[in-house]
């Protein structure tokens, strides 16, 4: 097998627009944004060149993506193109690996020269009649299809290489991506990171995965409320992630991680309420035990019976009022903690809505991420004991306290981060990741991450919430990185029942 792709050298022709023919002004052209922004992490030295002679406008506009996006350049003469060609391959001298250099036309810059040094060509849009007079080379019809064909030709490099299609939303896929995660050349363990897009047909670049990744609740439009036992009509996705589920299902062997209708009980807290009422008979040697907040669904706040009902669930005031949709729509993290009962009249939390136990926990959380089979965590600053909280409330006639979960939560102003937080609770680590392996089994879910605190006196673990494909930003990229790459693989073998 060949030494897949080592380097990609960008000719300014596919990436300038050409139409217009004003040199006092430059722009990209159509995709040209779309794959710097893949190329930028992906693991595979990038250059762009450009010829000398090019408008000040061209070159001011080629030099600033150059510094954004961390890629080499090169400057080429006509009258000495032998010395571009030779700078770039010793530039990328990748042991046999194939320099891919990408223009818009069969003459284009370094191309003449380009065939005696063994790069492979990539035409973009090229008419018909260069096409069929210079079969030499690859011909693509837009830029999006670059990645494609990188990852065929770095899957061509060895048998045991397998292509990941992923989609989420840009600023997510960027987090991901800026730490490493989706490179497009093979992973230690073999595994290649296809960005899938809707600008193409997503069935043909499924047929070229062999597992696919998505963060299903970035593409959710609305909830569905019904009676139906089938959770997952319950969820309504964009047209483009209908799209992609539909296509899925038109081939068997692809692997999802994970299935859409596992991602619903993420979506609702009350299921994951039900669910982690089952911690109840997991069978531990801890002297601790772990379960679930105390709990009470919710569809009207004028409920005469609230207090009493809010008793029988054993939960005392204050308490935390959540949403019972988690994500997908815009006031999923709308949120309260009401001291007093009269105040649930009117409370400004879209219902139904899930009544929570408030635990005193010492201001500190455990961030737990699952990767496969396994299980890191992180010490987080989190909100006070309800007694500061209280304090704060009294100033204000003890009114709810309403929050934005993704954008603050309830502090104590007066109280400064802890460096050493694990050392204000004695955390149980081998409890925990049973209840990791307990809800990896009932979610089904080969990537998810949950928040526990530990309450004061009793010492019980508490799970608070529990969410699908987490950032694990916590976790240092050199560790996480790897678990995120082999809980893929593993999945995929799993799936496939193979071994090792």
């Amino acid at each position: 097998m060949g030494g897949g792709v080592g380097g990609i050298l960008l000719d300014s022709s596919v990436i300038l627009d050409s139409t217009s023919n004003d040199d006092e002004t430059a722009t990209l052209r159509t995709g040209a944004d779309y794959l710097l922004r893949k190329l930028r992490h992906s693991n595979i030295p990038t250059g762009i060149s450009y010829a000398v002679g090019l408008s000040e406008a061209k070159v001011s506009l080629l030099e600033k993506l150059i510094c954004v996006y961390s890629f080499e350049h090169f400057i080429y003469n006509p009258s000495s193109l032998d010395d571009t060609v030779n700078a770039v391959s010793l530039a990328w001298d990748n042991n046999g690996a194939i320099i891919l250099h990408v223009v818009s036309k069969y003459n284009e810059g370094l191309v003449p020269k380009s065939f005696s040094s063994g790069w492979m060509n990539v035409f973009v849009n090229v008419d018909g009649d260069d096409a069929s007079r210079n079969p030499t080379g690859i011909f693509i019809e837009k830029l999006e299809e670059l990645p494609l064909t990188v990852c065929e030709l770095n899957r061509k490099s060895s048998e045991g290489n397998l292509v990941v299609g992923y989609i989420m939303k840009p600023s997510r896929e960027e987090d991901f991506a800026k730490r490493g995660a989706f490179p497009l050349n093979p992973t230690q363990n073999g595994l290649i990171f296809l960005p899938l897009t809707f600008d193409l047909p997503i069935l043909t670049q499924l047929k070229k995965v062999e597992i696919v990744i998505h963060k299903a609740t970035d593409e959710i439009s609305s909830i569905e409320r019904s009676n139906s036992s089938d959770c997952s009509s319950k969820i309504i996705y964009t047209r483009g992630m209908l799209e992609l589920q539909r296509c899925i299902g038109e081939l068997s062997d692809c692997c999802v991680i994970d299935p859409f209708d596992n991602i619903f009980p993420i979506v609702d807290r009350l299921k994951i309420q039900e669910i982690l009422l089952g911690l109840e008979d997991l069978k531990t040697e801890s002297q601790c035990k772990i379960r679930g907040p105390y709990y009470l669904k919710v569809d009207s706040f004028d409920d005469l019976e609230l207090e009493q009902r809010l008793c029988g669930a054993k939960l005392s005031l204050p308490s935390i009022v959540k949403p019972q949709v988690a994500c997908g729509v815009a006031d999923a993290h709308s949120m309260a903690i009401v001291f007093k009962a009269a105040d649930f009249t009117g409370l400004s939390v879209p219902l139904p809505a899930v009544v929570q136990e408030y635990v005193d926990h010492s201001s500190t959380l455990f961030k737990f991420y699952v990767l496969g089979e396994k299980v890191f965590y992180a010490v987080k600053n989190s909100t006070p004991n309800a007694d500061v909280l209280k304090n704060t409330a009294e100033k204000n006639g003890f009114k709810p306290l309403l929050f934005d979960s993704l954008k603050s939560l309830p502090t104590d102003g007066n109280k400064k981060p802890s460096p050493k937080l694990e050392e204000q609770q004695d955390l149980d680590i081998g409890l925990v990741t049973d209840a990791a392996n307990y809800l990896g089994r009932v979610l089904d879910l080969t990537i998810f991450g949950f928040d526990v605190v530990i309450q004061e006196g009793t010492r019980d673990h508490v799970i608070v919430d529990v969410n699908y494909l987490p950032s694990f930003k916590e976790v240092p990229d050199e560790i996480a990185i790897p678990a995120f790459w082999d809980a893929i693989k593993m999945k995929y073998l799993s799936k496939k029942g193979k071994n090792g």
